[in-house]
């Protein structure tokens, strides 16, 4: 294992002329049997060196937003990464149309070959201004929502710190956390509007430059998405409306007569008990060292678990100025992940970290494959590491809840398969808008409003204007900044709750079965991942309707 502690990582600030005298070095030997192998190496060197900058970069910025030397250097860094991906995909079409490539196949995968032809068929240099402004009014979106300095029964919070009001047990509390939060939106609505609109009219200029007819495929080739289509996709949308959505909805109507309300509105949705939901016994130091416990209990997740806290791997309390939300990074040329929180003493902080400590798992796991490609999966296999190790620690919840443990488990169950609506309710929305390039924002919210009424009809926002008017999908973050990574999270989930379900018949070997598929990294596609743990593609029929059964049992539903 890695010695070095987080303080201690360096990354150099590229320049242009240097990668590029060294990409031309490269492009060279690759010609040449002799020196083609270590051209390679060097070129996964250099990928790994780059990235290790970049995320550096941006984690800095997304620890304080407000720190200006933070915010120039991730501004240099957007500028530059398009120049460097025009070199990046120069060699990758080199590789693609060498004349030995069989033999390069042979030795590197057909995969990484696969990987590259869905990349050189996004990238052009006709698109790098473009490509730097949607990163800019990305910056600009992440910074607006960190900005969120709201007057809470006299506190001042940012959105996560408003956060755990949404969960309380008392109603009009939750009710007017509810106010707070979508007043803020309600007050920098035109902002909201204006950032989505030039960002969906950027992305759709971009794809009609590279000759896609809209910004879907585009979309679509940027996520990596190899073997399944657009197709695939709706036909598991029309899955989710028929096995999950009659589900959710008896749910919601126990949720309602649990909680004793005529009618359950928006601002009780969160909330599944009428003494509230769960909340960890303990502060982020005492979770800091029930987490060792929990990961001690589970083999080598345990040693690994001690590697992220001796070198401080892990920044999870939120403080004024960082960004909302929960990420893992890495840094590959030290071979280390790195977890990024918002701990706000809700039961959700034990869900984020696990969720991201099983990406970080994954990315360790898979840190001396010889190839860079395949450190991380494409996204939507990367969600299955981190969805299934919030599963497969329920075993070890009464660390963090004590006598509550179970009712925490049953809570996060339900809240899994409520997602799986909402989930691909924001995909589809996405669709419909990057199909229409020129809506107006009223229009935008419209198609929303459209979405909510396919996907989670039991929706009541009363009075609560801005969501209510169809603005609730612009506090998600992935709309703005990561568009179609959403759908992702619900194909994880349907293969997350398989592993519940392994789980429940076998511990031991549904833990061995997620640590295999942890080691392979990003060496196959989606659904040849998900055979070779044992698991039943979403896209397959009747995928859906044997984890939906096996739910409706647990959380006894008739």
């Amino acid at each position: 294992m890695s010695t070095v502690d987080f303080s201690e990582i360096r990354t150099e600030v590229p320049t242009y002329e240097a990668v590029a005298l060294e990409y031309a070095q490269i492009r060279a030997d690759i010609e040449h049997p002799e020196t083609r192998q270590a051209a390679l190496e060097r070129w996964d060197e250099l990928r790994r060196r780059l990235a290790s900058w970049a995320s550096l970069t941006h984690l800095r910025f997304s620890q304080d937003t407000r720190n200006s030397d933070y915010k120039q250097a991730r501004d240099h860094c957007d500028a530059l990464s398009p120049r460097l991906t025009d070199l990046e995909v120069q060699l990758k079409r080199q590789l693609l149309d060498h004349p030995q490539r069989p033999d390069l196949e042979a030795v590197i995968g057909s995969h990484a070959f696969k990987l590259w032809e869905a990349d050189v068929l996004t990238f052009d240099p006709v698109i790098e201004a473009d490509l730097v402004e949607e990163a800019r009014l990305v910056g600009l979106y992440v910074e607006l929502l960190a900005s969120a300095d709201i007057d809470f029964e006299g506190e001042k919070l940012n959105l996560e710190g408003l956060g755990k009001y949404t969960q309380d047990a008392e109603r009009a509390r939750r009710y007017s956390a509810q106010q707070a939060r979508w007043q803020f939106f309600s007050d920098h609505q035109s902002e909201l509007d204006r950032l989505f609109d030039e960002l969906v009219r950027l992305r759709h200029g971009m794809a009609c430059k590279l000759g896609y007819d809209n910004y879907i495929g585009l979309g679509y080739k940027r996520m990596q998405r190899l073997d399944y289509d657009q197709a695939d996709v709706e036909r598991y949308r029309d899955a989710i409306v028929r096995e999950v959505v009659p589900l959710a909805q008896q749910i919601v109507d126990k949720q309602a007569e649990t909680l004793g309300l005529g009618d359950l509105r928006y601002w009780d949705e969160p909330v599944f008990d009428p003494k509230g939901n769960p909340a960890p016994l303990g502060d982020h130091d005492w979770m800091v060292e029930r987490a060792g416990e929990m990961f001690d209990a589970m083999g080598e997740l345990g040693e690994f678990y001690r590697l992220m806290v001796n070198q401080h791997l892990l920044d999870l309390q939120n403080r004024p100025g960082k960004a909302g939300g929960g990420f893992c990074t890495s840094f590959p040329s030290y071979g280390l992940p790195y977890i990024f929180a918002n701990f706000n003493g809700t039961k959700g902080d034990v869900e984020v970290f696990t969720h991201e400590m099983g990406h970080a798992f994954q990315n360790y796991q898979s840190r001396a494959t010889p190839l860079y490609d395949y450190l991380w999966p494409t996204l939507e296999s990367c969600e299955i590491h981190s969805m299934s190790l919030e599963f497969l620690t329920w075993p070890q919840m009464e660390r963090f809840f004590g006598t509550d443990a179970e009712r925490f488990r049953k809570i996060h169950l339900t809240e899994s398969l409520l997602f799986l609506p909402y989930g691909v309710a924001v995909d589809h929305f996405q669709h419909l808008v990057y199909a229409n390039p020129e809506a107006t924002p009223a229009e935008r919210r419209s198609m929303w409003q459209q979405m909510e009424a396919r996907y989670l009809p039991w929706r009541q926002y009363g009075d609560l204007t801005y969501p209510a008017m169809g603005g609730l999908w612009q506090g998600q973050r992935h709309i703005y900044c990561a568009p179609f990574y959403y759908i992702d999270y619900t194909l994880a989930g349907c293969c997350a709750l398989q592993f519940w379900v392994k789980a429940k018949q076998d511990y031991a070997k549904a833990l061995a079965d997620y640590v295999t598929l942890c080691r392979r990294g990003g060496e196959a596609p989606f659904q040849e991942l998900t055979r070779s743990a044992g698991l039943v593609s979403p896209f397959a029929p009747g995928a859906l309707r044997a984890v939906v059964e096996e739910a409706r049992i647990a959380l006894a539903l008739s």
